[in-house]
């Protein structure tokens, strides 16, 4: 089988390799390294005749986005058909998000179902890396975007029922700690990591304890399922956008924030943040990282229908929502509605935090190792020989310039 080479800034998960070579045989990555040691490697033909990346370059490893709502004038939570989905899915491919997680929002259960069917089967077809379901088990005092209508009480029948139309592919479903029947042998959680799934705490009005409790809760089903010899998707719960959908932190009123914190700081919660500038000012970003490190945060985009498109009108779900200067809110008279999901790729998502001052290793990593690592895949998210050949060749400010997942360049 031939071999075909990208040479750069290699960034890896522990350096940049400033005169990096990547070399791809068929659908994996078969060497790594400087582009000096190709000819002892055996790729040394390969690598003269490589693809290199424009001065100043990176090459970086197809991103994993694990909340994602939509992108190229498509949603996920209203895509009725395969090609609604795919027109999504390809919007954020063609700028290096080869993995994507396709999250529906709170809505009836029959839609519900009926998204789980659309989903999972471009999922079987490894189109869409895994499902994430955001509510319907959320809190109306801070569900932000999702459609109140629809919120209910926690329900383990239907968890378990949108997990086997899900064939194994939901990965994360978002829901409140403080809610009833969240915790406990019936409760929701259970279900969920029972099913295969991860419980993502968030869009949450809870105290302290609620949060500490559902923590604790998913800790003992995963310990259980490990005590068990059965796999899990993932070591840890998560966090749903962290500050974003929840009630904020105050030194007499603590909420839910200081709990995520804390329990993401000693490895038993990873958190999810949209670093796109928007959501949340880089500095914060940048002071959760220096915090807690890199293990403990996953970025996302959070992005709807509106990425990769110009300002207008739009839907979240059941939700009308109005893009203004790039920044996506439910629509009212005055403008100023919640806001309503992301607009960013998740390549501009590392761009921002990297210019916010997070290093760049660490701002990849955080956006395509700690992906991988949420939905259970071993086998993409880093640029290391036996691992599917999924990389961005970039320029010097990170822009994409050429998108290869499984080999094969995808088309721009």
């Amino acid at each position: 089988m031939s071999a075909v080479a990208y040479t750069g800034r290699v960034v890896t998960p522990v350096e940049v390799i400033e005169d990096g070579a990547v070399v791809v045989t068929g659908e994996h990555i078969a060497w790594v390294g400087d582009a000096r040691d190709a000819e002892r490697a055996g790729f040394g033909e390969a690598v003269a005749s490589a693809t290199p990346a424009p001065d100043g370059g990176y090459l970086l490893p197809g991103l994993v986005d694990v909340h994602c709502h939509g992108g190229g004038g498509e949603s996920f939570p209203n895509a009725e058909t395969p090609e609604q989905v795919m027109t999504a899915v390809l919007e954020h491919r063609r700028h290096g998000t080869t993995s994507l997680v396709a999250s529906c929002v709170t809505a009836s259960a029959e839609v519900l179902r009926e998204r789980a069917r659309t989903l999972a089967a471009l999922a079987e077809e490894g189109e869409v890396a895994a499902i994430h379901f955001e509510g319907p088990f959320v809190s109306v005092e801070r569900c932000g975007a999702q459609d109140p209508t629809y919120i209910t009480d926690p329900d383990a029948a239907l968890v378990r029922e949108l997990l086997e139309l899900g064939g194994g592919h939901v990965a994360t479903m978002t829901i409140a700690p403080e809610k009833p029947g969240t915790t406990g042998d019936d409760g929701v959680i259970a279900a969920l990591i029972e099913g295969g799934a991860l419980p993502s705490l968030g869009h949450t009005d809870s105290g302290a304890a609620p949060v500490r409790a559902a923590l604790a809760d998913a800790a003992s089903c995963l310990d259980a399922l490990r005590a068990a010899g059965r796999p899990v998707r993932c070591d840890v719960p998560t966090a749903t956008h962290l500050f974003n959908g929840m009630r904020p932190m105050h030194h007499r009123a603590p909420g839910p924030v200081p709990e995520f914190l804390a329990a993401a700081a000693n490895g038993r919660c990873v958190v999810e943040m949209i670093g796109d500038g928007v959501h949340l000012d880089p500095a914060i970003v940048l002071d959760v990282l220096e915090t807690l490190g890199r293990e403990a945060v996953v970025l996302i985009t959070d992005a709807m229908a509106a990425a990769g498109m110009p300002d207008g009108s739009y839907v979240l779900g059941s939700q009308p929502v109005t893009v203004v200067d790039g920044v996506a809110r439910l629509t009212d008279e005055e403008g100023n509605g919640a806001i309503a999901g992301g607009t960013a790729h998740l390549i501009d998502v590392v761009r921002t935090t990297w210019h916010g001052g997070v290093d760049l290793v660490d701002a990849v990593y955080c956006a395509s190792v700690q992906g991988a690592r949420v939905i259970g895949d071993p086998f993409v998210g880093a640029l290391e020989a036996g691992l599917r050949a999924d990389l961005v060749v970039t320029d010097a400010d990170l822009h994409p310039v050429t998108v290869v997942r499984r080999g094969t360049v995808v088309d721009a």
